[in-house]
Order: structure tokens, then sequence, then C-alpha cells
């Protein structure tokens, strides 16, 4: 019965884990065009611009591996922001 209840949640983390990253994707794409903005004018990336943009690329891959069943770590909210998948490059 676990994996039965475990599929039926993922119809409510599904829902509102969706619905906030949907909305935190319109943050996120308000951030790219203020740091290309940026870099065009200071030749410089902001960094932490950069890293907030890969906490949401990581949070995004953790909901697409819960909802995809590959695990059953629920994403966040359900569980806490993971950290950053990658580092930010100075590139």
């Amino acid at each position: 019965m676990g994996e039965r209840l475990e599929a039926l949640m993922r119809i409510v983390v599904g829902f509102v884990s969706g619905i906030i990253l949907y909305f935190w994707a319109y943050l996120i794409g308000l951030l790219i065009v203020v740091n290309f903005i940026w870099t065009l004018i200071s030749g410089k990336r902001i960094k932490d611009v950069a890293e907030l943009c890969e906490v949401w690329n990581t949070q995004k891959y953790d909901f697409f591996r819960y909802m995809t069943f590959v695990t059953n770590e629920r994403p966040f909210p359900f569980n806490r922001i993971e950290k950053n998948i990658s580092k930010f490059s100075r590139r």
C-alpha cells in the first residue's frame, strides 16, 4: 500500500510544488533579463542572481525527478531546499 499512497501523493505534491515553481519561473525570467543587461553594461555577471537561478534549476530538477518516479524524496516545499547541483563558474 506504500507505493500506491506515494503515487497518490504525487497529485498533491505536483499541484503545490508545480504552482510554486511556475510563479518562481517568472521571477527567474526577470532576473535573467536583469543579469543580461547588467552584464552588457558592466562586463560582469551578478553572482548572487546567477546562484539564485541555480537554486531554481535545482528545485525544478528535484521536482521532475519526483514526478517521474525516479525518487520518492519530495521536492520543496514538502522537503528542505536542496543545495545547488552545480557551482557558479567564473568563466
